[in-house]
């Protein structure tokens, strides 16, 4: 029998629930340290399962995070490898973002392969439905959502996209980039309010997609958007937080909606998530599946700075490491990883596996005995079934990034080395940390360790594949001075 026509009743296979958060950083759920947001069910999740503390994503910004988690390849040989526009905020202009390419092999295509109903759920940030990264294209046999990051900016837009159709949403259009007045009234914060929030559409259909699929195995892919600003979340959700924080008005002066409780609205907005992680977990106790899938919960990058009125400090977003997104420091790309399967994964584990976004790929064709191309990623599938002493590791992880200056970044275990702002010296000299004893890199020890610099330089010469794309090109001596 054809691998794509095995079903549940042929081989056991669970299915696989991957809730992928949006500029989610370290310390913003309860089980990583949080003190002032509440994030009941994925603090049971955890404590059911397994918690990863050293865990990476491939890169500190939405779209090539997305590709790397989607290809299993690291960001020296990603095809995408930032954040590259195609369009504007307007309806009339929404073009996506650069598009995965025709042929691009995707988890969603080996799921497939092992005989699973696929759906992504959320933002895809990976192409439009007129293009090639078109997930129904990619492996999805379901798609609904933001196709366009920048159209995610905001939570109360005129429409989703449902395999490649419009869904009109009842919420008036309105640019969410839109500062108003100092001390404008209250009714200037409604203008950026709506009647259908995305999240909710978001889980609804997520919960119909289980439904119809109960009979047969799945994999469901949901790269939710919170809590990535502007801040908007239902006011009954803000208002479990309104008067527990000293906030002032928000009135749009760093970018994204004017916010009347930014404070009490950007926790809010964790919780509401978390809220549809209960109802999803809820929803296969009822179904009998909860014993037969696995759930992981996971975030593209490091928390966001400060704009769009987020106080990342305030919260402690980053529990005490260095950077933000868009940063190679720990802060910008150290980020969650919770996995639970009754039965299977034992409760009350803490992981200190270094692990890396694109490990998922590996990991999920171990488990499902699926065959895929050369991948950038190792299994973690022991970890997570206790099996430690058969678990891979892997020498070091590597990171470029193109954008702020040009950065790479590469971890050999407990030493951390990062280069910035290559695109003025592409001969930067290389900072070096000790993460073990400094996970907060705050000690540069470069000038004791000179041969690791030789180390990591000789790394960085192997891991990169020149981009076909120049402004992502720094490395390459022979390019990197032409952009």
């Amino acid at each position: 029998m054809p691998k794509n026509t095995i079903l549940r009743k042929k081989v056991n296979r669970p299915n696989i629930i991957y809730i992928y958060a949006d500029d989610m950083g370290y310390g913003e759920l309860g089980c990583y340290g949080q003190q002032k947001i509440r994030t009941p069910n994925l603090d049971k999740m955890a404590a059911e399962g397994i918690r990863f503390t050293q865990h990476y994503t491939g890169t500190p910004v939405c779209a090539p995070a997305r590709c790397m988690l989607m290809t299993g390849k690291h960001s020296g040989h990603s095809y995408i490898r930032g954040n590259y526009e195609l369009g504007g905020f307007e309806d009339w202009n929404e073009g996506g973002q650069m598009p995965l390419p025709e042929g691009t092999f995707t988890i969603a295509k080996m799921m497939k392969q092992a005989g699973y109903a696929t759906g992504v759920i959320g933002k895809w940030g990976l192409g439009m439905n007129d293009n090639t990264g078109d997930p129904n294209k990619q492996g999805f046999d379901y798609f609904y959502g933001y196709y366009c990051q920048k159209q995610a900016h905001n939570f109360y837009p005129t429409h989703l996209w449902e395999n490649g159709k419009w869904d009109t949403l009842q919420n008036k259009p309105f640019m969410v980039h839109r500062a108003i007045p100092a001390n404008s009234p209250d009714s200037a914060f409604d203008n950026f309010k709506g009647n259908d929030y995305s999240i909710t559409k978001m889980a609804e259909k997520t919960l119909a997609f289980i439904k119809k699929n109960q009979n047969r195995p799945f994999f469901l892919y949901l790269p939710y958007t919170g809590p990535h600003v502007s801040l908007q979340a239902p006011f009954e959700a803000v208002k479990e937080y309104i008067g527990q924080f000293d906030e002032k008005p928000y009135f749009g002066e760093r970018g994204y909606a004017p916010n009347k409780y930014p404070l009490s609205t950007y926790a809010a907005m964790i919780t509401y998530m978390d809220k549809q992680v209960g109802r999803i977990v809820a929803l296969l106790k009822e179904l009998k599946l909860d014993k037969n899938t696995i759930i992981m919960f996971s975030s593209d990058n490091g928390a966001t700075f400060r704009t769009g009125g987020v106080e990342p400090g305030f919260f402690n977003l980053t529990a005490g490491l260095r950077g933000y997104k868009q940063d190679l420091y720990e802060g910008g790309i150290r980020i969650p990883l919770i996995a639970k399967w009754a039965g299977k994964i034992k409760a009350g584990q803490v992981s200190d596996l270094i692990s890396v976004q694109y490990d998922l790929m590996a990991t999920l064709a171990d488990l499902t005995h699926t065959e895929t191309p050369a991948t950038d990623g190792i299994s973690f599938l022991p970890t997570l079934l206790s099996h430690k002493n058969q678990q891979k590791k892997r020498d070091y992880l590597y990171f470029e990034f193109p954008e702020k200056g040009g950065q790479v970044a590469i971890r050999m275990g407990d030493w951390k080395g990062v280069k910035s702002n290559m695109k003025k010296d592409r001969n930067a000299p290389w900072e070096i940390y000790h993460l073990k004893n400094d996970v907060a890199e705050k000690n540069d020890v470069a000038a004791q360790h000179p041969n690791l610099a030789v180390k990591f330089e000789e790394i960085m010469k192997k891991e990169h594949m020149r981009t076909h794309l120049k402004e992502w090109e720094f490395i390459d001596k022979r390019f990197a001075d032409k952009n």
